[in-house]
């Protein structure tokens, strides 16, 4: 499918700068555009390839003043890298949305309810009483267990599994093999030293816009809901225990492991390999590096690092006396020896 300039600057909120019938039907980085390609300068070190760039069309920042002769059409945005990710997206949803259609390999309990426009891959498996909103896409081989609930256009990638009383909301995305509603880890030790199963009675609910990374997992509440707002994205591997409640637009890197019944509020950015431990409350608009272990409660704004995780700032001042210490201990034992010598 081919897009002309005038059509992407309105996409965009942009202006044309060049040939406004110019046509692209792909997408490139800047140094390597082609004829056909359209590509985005956002990073000043990369400007030297707008002058030898074979792309057609370049989205480059409004206040862009070029030192030398170059080929493409340039379209002005207020920020390229947003503008770029806004037609990336839409360019992918272009490409990837496939025909409304039900495979006959596929198995659909006759209790269960599909809206119009659903697309049903191989093998998936919808239980009895699960109802499917408007133009959903259930890829291969996913299962979907019994009264599960699923909003409109929300997309579920092969291999995921989407167990008994779900709810999930409209505009979802669930990436391969991620496991959403699964047992809460839920065992009371009894008087012989071993463990009794504490039965996992809840369910999981997602708003909408939710995006759930390959191999994610979403326990069931014991009681009530495992709580996922709106707008939440969830990278690889991320595990989320029984009852935690993720407020609106948090966004969560791979590893992260938060335990059972722990809030945490909105707006949040919680980096890589981070470990939250359970029943805590977690601000609204937190910052955690990555590697941090949460072990206590975090106020509004908080920005935090290390293990157990402290202020941001005072943990890099900390940083620096450790990564001299050596130095401090020479001198140290410098002086130790001047005094005993005394």
């Amino acid at each position: 499918m081919k897009f002309n300039a005038t059509q992407i600057a309105e996409l965009v909120s942009g202006t044309v700068d060049g040939n406004p019938k110019a046509e692209v039907s792909k997408l490139s980085k800047i140094e390597e555009g082609t004829t056909g390609s359209l590509s985005f300068l956002a990073n000043p070190k990369y400007t030297s390839f707008l002058y030898s760039t074979a792309a057609t069309i370049t989205l480059v920042s409004d206040d862009f003043v070029a030192d030398k002769e170059y080929k493409t059409t340039l379209i002005r945005v207020s920020d390229p890298y947003e503008a770029f990710s806004k037609l990336l997206s839409h360019y992918n949803e272009i490409k990837h949305v496939p025909t409304p259609s039900v495979s006959d390999k596929a198995y659909i309990s006759d209790d269960a309810s599909c809206s119009n426009g659903i697309s049903i891959g191989n093998y998936a498996h919808i239980d009895a009483h699960t109802t499917l909103g408007k133009n959903c896409v259930i890829h291969s081989q996913v299962y979907i267990g019994k009264n599960v609930s699923i909003g409109d256009n929300t997309i579920i990638h092969v291999g995921a599994r989407i167990l008994d009383d779900t709810v999930i909301g409209s505009h979802c995305v669930i990436h391969n093999n991620a496991v959403i509603g699964a047992d809460g880890f839920g065992w009371a030790p009894n008087d012989n030293g071993s463990y009794d199963k504490v039965p996992q009675t809840g369910n999981v609910v997602l708003g909408n816009n939710v995006d759930v990374g390959a191999n994610t997992n979403i326990d069931r509440a014991t009681l009530g809901s495992t709580r996922i707002g709106n707008g939440v994205k969830l990278d690889n591997l991320i595990q989320i225990g029984h009852n935690v409640e993720i407020g609106d637009h948090t966004v969560i890197a791979a590893q992260t492991g938060i335990a059972g019944s722990t809030k945490i509020g909105t707006h949040c950015q919680i980096g890589g390999q981070v470990g939250i431990s359970g029943h805590l409350t977690i601000g609204n608009r937190v910052g955690i590096q990555a590697k941090s272990g949460i072990l206590k409660n975090l106020k509004d704004d908080a920005k935090v690092m290390g293990y157990p995780a402290f202020d941001y700032t005072a943990f890099n001042k900390s940083y620096v006396h450790f990564r001299n210490l050596h130095t401090h201990i020479k001198d140290l034992q410098s002086l130790q020896k001047k005094l005993n010598h005394d």
